[in-house]
């Protein structure tokens, strides 16, 4: 089993601009590398001060020309909010300036704050995606495309430049029925329970291999399972981190299925239906211990990498000092026990 480290770059207060917000961003790509992480996953969101990073393949190309072997994956970019003609041209160019090592995760969105101020309502991303991935695919895979359906109608085009190397494709989805029927599909997905119980990360997991099983090429998907992992050093750590996530998840909610109450760009934290210790028993937010113990059954689901959610405001020299010891005291374990399961 693999991991990725997820860059959740969050504003949290007035006082931190762009300049900093993606310098620590890219401080922990490279640490990922040296730590040696398989990669790193890059998120997309707008006109709110969570998750903010505008324009992910941007940030991959930065990333990509610091790093040598990192494996950068956008986790996800929103086909509902762009051209898919314009948006197959940059997949390309990234993909070129990323040596090849580009993962395209793509979905249909999350928060309807930000879709709906674009001029997509949530209710229509879903057809929106499913048409969007459709003249993604065509695009890059066939030289001359001509489209005529409901959001696109254009005639015959060829994106410039070609491909020259694939561009691995992964489809993010959190419903286990989605799971199922595009992994029969042939893609790969990233998904994850966010603070959810073990039971309905089980259910996507489950649904991933029912799907993959009846795919013509199994053996070139992959499972990528994000979620929410703090290694702590004692239970006291431990505390204090899952009410960070705590916290970090009352704006959270907001914007995703929320009432989107947004003031200047700032999510108005609400409160929580899920208790601070209700949190702490789905997420891994955990001593050296727990933490192998329950990565051990990750493996043995068969999930193929976890990628790492470990930003919760916490300081960046607080950040990089986890993941040196998470990558010391856990990673090594864990890949020995996934290659016993495989």
């Amino acid at each position: 089993m693999d991991f990725s480290h997820f860059l959740s770059s969050h504003i949290l207060s007035r006082d931190v601009g762009g300049k900093q917000l993606y310098r620590e961003m890219t401080q922990q790509a490279l640490h990922a590398e040296a730590c040696g992480y398989r990669g790193v996953a890059i998120p997309e969101h707008h006109l709110i001060n969570i998750l903010l990073v505008p324009s992910p393949l941007q940030l991959a190309v930065r990333i990509a020309a610091l790093t040598e072997s990192l494996e950068i994956a956008t986790s996800i970019c929103q086909l509902p909010l762009r051209d898919m003609r314009v948006f197959a041209g940059e997949v390309v160019q990234a993909q070129a300036l990323c040596d090849g090592r580009l993962v395209l995760g793509v979905g249909k969105g999350a928060f309807g704050f930000e879709t709906g101020r674009i001029g997509v309502p949530m209710a229509e991303t879903k057809a929106i995606f499913e048409e969007s991935l459709a003249v993604l695919e065509a695009l890059l895979s066939r030289e001359e495309v001509a489209w005529n359906g409901a959001r696109y109608r254009f005639e015959a085009l060829t994106v410039m430049p070609r491909p020259e190397d694939p561009v691995p494709l992964a489809l993010a989805i959190m419903a286990p029925p989605g799971i199922e029927a595009a992994a029969a599909r042939g893609y790969s997905i990233q998904t994850t329970p966010l603070g959810a119980s073990h039971e309905i990360l089980r259910s996507q997991v489950d649904a991933f291999h029912s799907g993959r099983a009846r795919a013509a090429r199994p053996e070139s998907q992959r499972l990528s399972l994000q979620r929410t992992l703090w290694l702590a050093r004692d239970e006291v750590e431990a505390d204090q981190m899952v009410a960070r996530a705590h916290t970090y998840y009352q704006s959270f909610d907001n914007v995703f299925g929320g009432p989107g109450l947004v003031d200047q760009g700032m999510i108005r934290p609400l409160p929580r239906r899920q208790t601070v210790e209700e949190l702490r028993q789905n997420v891994l937010i955990c001593t050296r211990a727990e933490m192998i113990d329950r990565l051990a059954g990750y493996a043995e689901l068969g999930i193929d990498e976890v990628i790492a959610s470990s930003n919760f405001g916490q300081p960046q020299e607080v950040t990089l000092e986890m993941m040196s010891r998470f990558a010391e005291e856990v990673m090594p374990s864990i890949r020995l026990i996934h290659q016993k399961v495989a």
